[in-house]
Order: structure tokens, then C-alpha cells, then sequence
């Protein structure tokens, strides 16, 4: 058992809820990057067959301020050949312990695990919130819970969720990022990311067939 299994207690996958009742567990929220402005001045669209989960490593943002910074354009990533194509950074969903908020569909690209390769052409990014006052333990398990809403919305297979540091990243040096860092093991997946995969894996036995709302 890991600490994050101590604090959380195992998963009630005898309460089982439809797809639309699990996004009611995490509390979903939309609030979309404006078309046509800061990381979506362009359309890049993805079929998903991955998600990421990242962390922010920022202790004072919480889920709110993470989505006023991508519709305002604040997080500029410098735009380089081989590096970051547009700019600005961007993701899919923000996740704390009482809400998970999205900022871009699931069928677009966003910026945020590999520059021009597979994590960002086609893979779901998750951030993980780590600010000051956030239950993260309760954050990493409603974290699993929507990483298995996406994994049954697009048929991706427990395979195909990773963390960040999956992703290796073209001119950075290490260039496999130490993220989400709570999640690994001196900086690389293993007990605690194995057991990360276990809980969502579980709430994945918990949904049964129903709408799956498009998100």
C-alpha cells in the first residue's frame, strides 16, 4: 500500500455510476480557451489514443487561476523550431480536489508534453493542481476518476496513460521531465505510478454503459 492508498482507502468499485455520474463525482466545469485567441489561434485537430498527467509545480494556483492564464494568453512558452510550436502552453483539464475544469476539446491538440511528438499530437493532457490549502491526495483520485471517463469517452486502454515523463523532450536536458513528480520514484514511474494506474483502473470497473457525454 502507498501513502496516497493510506489517506485515500481503497476505491467502492461496488458504487457503480453511469459515464455522466462520474464527471458529476469530480464536478466538471467548462471554461474553453477562446477560438481564435492565445494557445488557439489554430485549429490543430487530435484524435486521441494517450493521456498525460502532468503537475503544476505551482503552490499558490489553483484550478480558477490556471484557466484565467490560458484564456489570457499569460503562459508564453518561447517558440522554436524542434520546441514549442505556438507560443503558449495549453492542456485539457486542470484538476483539484473539488473541481476539474477543461480548457480546450478533447479532440484538439494541445502544448504541453513533447513539443512536435506524440504527447501533444495525441494524447489528452491532465494537470494535477498542488497549491497551498488543496487536498492532493483527494486530487489525484478524482484525477483517476476522469482519466477513466476519457479512457471509455475515447477507448483508450490503461496502456496508454502515462505521465509526463513519458514524453521525452526534444533540446531539454534531463530530457524526461520528473513530472508528475508526487506520482513517481526518484523521478521515474514505478510503486507509486503503478498504484496511480490500480485506482484508475478501478474507477474504470465502476462505470456502467450509458451516454458518454462528448467533452
Amino acid at each position: 500500500m502507498t501513502g496516497w492508498e493510506g489517506r485515500l482507502g481503497p476505491v467502492p468499485v461496488e458504487r457503480k455510476v453511469l459515464p455522466v455520474g462520474m464527471l458529476q463525482e469530480v464536478r466538471l466545469q467548462q471554461d474553453m480557451i477562446t477560438k481564435g485567441t492565445a494557445g488557439r489561434k489554430t485549429f490543430r485537430r487530435m484524435n486521441p489514443q494517450f493521456i498525460t498527467i502532468h503537475s503544476t509545480q505551482n503552490y499558490t494556483g489553483n484550478a480558477y487561476n490556471h484557466a484565467l492564464a490560458l484564456k489570457r494568453g499569460a503562459l508564453r512558452a518561447p517558440k522554436r523550431r524542434g520546441g514549442n510550436r505556438i507560443g503558449f502552453l495549453t492542456w485539457h483539464f486542470t484538476v483539484q480536489d473539488n473541481v476539474a475544469i477543461q480548457h480546450l476539446p478533447t479532440n484538439e491538440q494541445g502544448e504541453h508534453a513533447d513539443f512536435d511528438g506524440p504527447g501533444n499530437n495525441y494524447s489528452i493532457g491532465i494537470e494535477m493542481c498542488e497549491h497551498r490549502g488543496n487536498d492532493l491526495a483527494r486530487t489525484i483520485d478524482n484525477t483517476a476518476k476522469l482519466t477513466a471517463f476519457l479512457m471509455m469517452e475515447h477507448q483508450i486502454p490503461l496502456r496508454n496513460v502515462v505521465p509526463h515523463y513519458h514524453w521525452p523532450r526534444q533540446g531539454l536536458n534531463p530530457p524526461n521531465k520528473n513530472c508528475p513528480h508526487f506520482l513517481l520514484d526518484n523521478g521515474r514511474p514505478g510503486r507509486n505510478w503503478r498504484w496511480f494506474l490500480s485506482r484508475v483502473e478501478a474507477h474504470y470497473s465502476r462505470l456502467v454503459p450509458g451516454p458518454v457525454p462528448r467533452i
